[in-house]
């Protein structure tokens, strides 16, 4: 890609920048990794934090824009406008949201597990396939996302991001543990892809600033583009300061799915359905696209 191509967001000086999240996990690292290519970085007003503590800030409209977990969109679907094009997902495995389970997840009935995770998104997902798929009401609780710890006290354990990856990678193979990719169980039980973030403007902001709203979103367009034309080098430079090697990484960057086509629509529009009600929104709640 020529970067020459990639237009910065204007932005009028005498107006702020952009308030816009990030989540400090690794799968959006190719969403945000190419603005700092282009020179968009410096036009936003970036703010790093988990997925739920983002979702709750642009809910409170603390944020202008930003990656917003899939049940926290839904369950605000009337303040909030969605990029299309563009999310986290997957469309089979998925490697960062995982249950690691020292028995058969068929075995889980009544036994303790430990949700270690900071996306609703993720829990509601291992709830409805334990109790959809394999007929199993678990004892679950919260607590921080340590496999070492949780195996103590736990039979199983959900954890998302970061911390499912070393699980995923490292410590169940070493500890002898099951690990169960929430994507890939998804995958096989309903034949759809499935988005756990998507991106998001609020309406009061598209409302007031259209044009900063279409300008970010082409920015991150753009940056995943080129992110995944160099993912090779992406995988390379965050190999530096994680604890995966660049293949690993690579591998991982090109299986997740940053894609928000009609596909990821009729997941979304799937698990809504199967869990609308209990989780707080329509199960045929409608998801606004900005352009749409």
């Amino acid at each position: 890609m020529d970067n020459s191509t990639v237009s910065n967001v204007a932005v009028d000086d005498r107006r702020p920048r952009p308030r816009v999240g990030h989540i400090q996990f690794l799968n959006c690292l190719p969403l945000y990794w190419g603005l700092a290519r282009t020179g968009t970085l410096l036009d936003l007003e970036l703010s790093k934090d988990t997925p739920e503590k983002l979702s709750e800030q642009l809910v409170r409209g603390e944020l202008d824009i930003a990656p917003v977990t899939l049940v926290e969109f839904l369950r605000n679907a009337d303040d909030l406008v969605a990029f299309p094009d563009i999310a986290v997902g997957c469309d089979g495995p998925v490697m960062s949201c995982v249950i690691v389970s020292q028995r058969p997840l068929e075995d889980l009935d009544r036994a303790r597990v430990a949700l270690g995770s900071t996306s609703r998104t993720s829990v509601r997902l291992a709830r409805l396939l334990l109790a959809e798929r394999y007929g199993v009401t678990p004892d679950y609780y919260t607590c921080p996302p340590d496999l070492g710890l949780m195996m103590q006290e736990a039979d199983a354990a959900v954890l998302i991001g970061d911390a499912a990856l070393r699980a995923n990678l490292h410590d169940a193979p070493r500890l002898g543990l099951q690990v169960h990719d929430l994507g890939a169980m998804w995958k096989e039980w309903t034949g759809l892809p499935f988005v756990f973030a998507v991106w998001a403007a609020r309406k009061d902001y598209l409302a007031a600033e259209p044009t900063a709203v279409k300008q970010v979103h082409e920015a991150f367009l753009a940056s995943r583009d080129l992110s995944l034309e160099e993912v090779t080098k992406v995988a390379e430079q965050a190999a530096r300061w994680e604890a995966f090697d660049a293949e690993v990484l690579e591998r991982y960057f090109t299986t997740l799915d940053f894609r928000f086509g009609p596909d990821q629509l009729a997941g979304v529009a799937e698990f809504a359905r199967r869990t609308g009600e209990a989780a707080g929104f329509p199960a045929d709640v409608k998801v606004e696209l900005l352009g749409g």
